[in-house]
């Protein structure tokens, strides 16, 4: 397993406006979900809350109205990691960011990330480096045997100096597990009907082959 460092929650404060959510989500529930993602190098502000992650999700909604999610992929944070991007993992139950510094990121580098259930109702993230796959998480977050999953783009700034700029960070070969060991298909409309988050003026999704082929940032 990657050893990782963590960071703790972040303070409370007023985020929602500045949050953008790129991507899709599907709306049936899945054995796991994987895809490779093309590092990008978005000007995220050092000393801030803001960041820019590119990730899958797996979750649950659960009958208080919450989520229980596990997820993973690539960020930059303007409050650690100096500017650099860095794998990551987040999960519902610790609810911090961990960071996977072992494996070192560079924009353009493509990384695959993997997420499946593992035996025991656990989940797991992996990820596709150095010609393996590297364990980054395996948790037993309480999603159950199948759940939704995401593939976003997530933008937080808080606009204060207006938006920043993220060159589109790509997401292709994306793929949905239809049994818990496989088959693994194309994420199409066909296959995992999905809801999207499209965007606005200032970031936006482009779809080359929905949703299997796409990338999201500054329009």
């Amino acid at each position: 397993m990657i050893l990782a460092t963590a960071t703790p929650p972040l303070p409370a404060q007023d985020r929602t406006s500045g949050y953008h959510h790129l991507g899709a989500t599907t709306i049936g529930e899945f054995h796991g979900a994987s895809a490779r993602f093309t590092v990008a190098d978005p000007e995220v502000r050092p000393g801030t809350h803001d960041f820019v992650a590119a990730r899958l999700l797996a979750k649950r909604e659960t009958a208080d109205g919450g989520v229980e999610w596990l997820e993973a992929g690539w960020a930059e944070t303007g409050w650690g990691g100096d500017g650099r991007q860095r794998l990551y993992t987040y999960d519902s139950v610790a609810a911090s960011w961990r960071f996977h510094d072992a494996i070192r990121l560079r924009p353009g580098d493509e990384v695959w990330i993997d997420l499946r259930t593992g035996e025991d109702g656990m989940w797991q993230a992996w990820a596709w480096w150095d010609e393996t796959w590297q364990l980054l998480a395996e948790k037993h977050v309480p999603i159950g045997a199948t759940g939704r999953m995401e593939q976003y783009v997530e933008i937080y700034h808080d606009d204060s100096d207006g938006p920043m700029h993220v060159p589109h960070a790509e997401i292709d070969y994306a793929r949905v597990r239809l049994g818990p060991d496989g088959p693994d298909v194309p994420w199409t409309p066909e296959t995992a009907p999905s809801t999207t988050g499209e965007g606005d003026d200032e970031y936006c999704a482009e779809w080359q082959s929905r949703f299997t082929f796409w990338s999201a940032g500054t329009c």
